[in-house]
């Protein structure tokens, strides 16, 4: 039975959280910048104190028990709240650490503007930027171990809170001298039968071209055995020569520089997707991330200029209100 009398402190709720997050110590240790030894000290005290075993470590990996699972929600807001405790002494919303989830196909073209943006605005504020695909993503938000997630909506979880960012447009780049070159009016019926390259599995991006095929009836050609977990290499494959591929507009300056390639635009309405925040309802972070949203639009590459059409969604942001349609998908 848990010692009723037993405080745990930040440190050691802080080890276990980080444990469980990274599922290896010394990462752990490392993203605390703490040493190792302190680490499994601090868990250890945390262990002894509730007399519960909340991590299971072998030599070869790193589980949360059935205890730890239970607990750690719990665990992720008390130290939230000691977060906002601070924040709100020094009379800063955003303050911290702030957990931000990215998928793939955003944070490159992004972040370059973004951090120095959000140095320069919220010093006090310590982003830590998770690189991953949606499901991997919404499933950290969901259990508390990613604070806001940047991804395509809608997400369709519930309890989860939307803020729709802007709409980007799709636009098809092809290799130089391609017979779809020099289009601005392209439909999407005019990717039936050609060689269309793909992230691989797991990536919104992938889902969200292949509905604009099936909303267009189109039937591309399937390209083999060739993946690509990154929009720059499906790019890199584009020049070689392989195929076609559909990229966000936002990407398009830096993934098509090398000069090698044609960008062709669909006709109105194209295809497109709308980016956005997602983070848990349960938050008391909400105005906060009304600020980051903010923040994200102003600083956005190609604002206001995505194709001459691009729309930033503005304050109408609210839990999955939208301004234009967008390809169905999880983001």
């Amino acid at each position: 039975m848990t010692d009723q009398t037993y405080q745990p402190t930040l440190s050691q709720l802080r080890a276990f959280v980080a444990i469980a997050e990274y599922r290896h110590f010394g990462t752990a240790a490392a993203r605390l910048a703490v040493s190792q030894p302190t680490l499994s000290q601090a868990l250890a005290a945390l262990e002894h104190g509730l007399r519960i075993q909340l991590i299971e470590r072998s030599t070869r990996r790193v589980l949360v028990t059935a205890a730890g699972v239970r607990l750690l929600p719990q665990a992720i807001a008390t130290l939230e709240a000691a977060d906002r405790f601070v924040a709100s002494a020094a009379g800063d919303g955003l303050a911290g650490r702030l957990r931000m989830g990215i998928i793939p196909t955003v944070a490159p073209y992004v972040l370059p503007e973004l951090l120095p943006a959000l140095g320069k605005r919220l010093p006090v504020l310590r982003p830590q930027i998770i690189e991953d695909q949606t499901a991997r993503l919404l499933d950290g938000v969901r259990t508390g171990l990613v604070d806001v997630a940047l991804l395509a909506l809608p997400t369709d979880i519930p309890g989860l809170i939307e803020i729709p960012l802007y709409t980007e447009e799709f636009v098809l780049v092809t290799p130089r001298g391609h017979e779809l070159s020099g289009r601005s009016d392209l439909s999407p019926s005019a990717l039936d039968s050609q060689p269309l390259l793909l992230l691989d599995e797991g990536h919104c991006l992938r889902d969200q071209t292949l509905e604009v095929c099936r909303l267009a009836e189109a039937n591309p050609v399937d390209v083999g055995d060739t993946r690509a977990a990154s929009l720059a290499t499906v790019v890199h494959c584009v020049a070689g020569g392989l195929g076609i591929t559909l990229i966000p507009e936002m990407a398009v300056a830096a993934e098509t520089a090398r000069g090698t390639l044609d960008v062709v635009r669909f006709a109105a309405p194209a295809p497109n997707r709308t980016i956005g925040l997602a983070f848990r309802g349960s938050s008391a972070h909400a105005e906060d991330y009304e600020q980051l949203a903010a923040i994200i639009r102003a600083h956005r590459p190609g604002r206001g200029a995505l194709s001459g059409r691009g729309e930033d969604v503005g304050d109408c942001g609210r839990a999955g209100v939208r301004t234009r349609p967008a390809p169905t998908g999880t983001g």
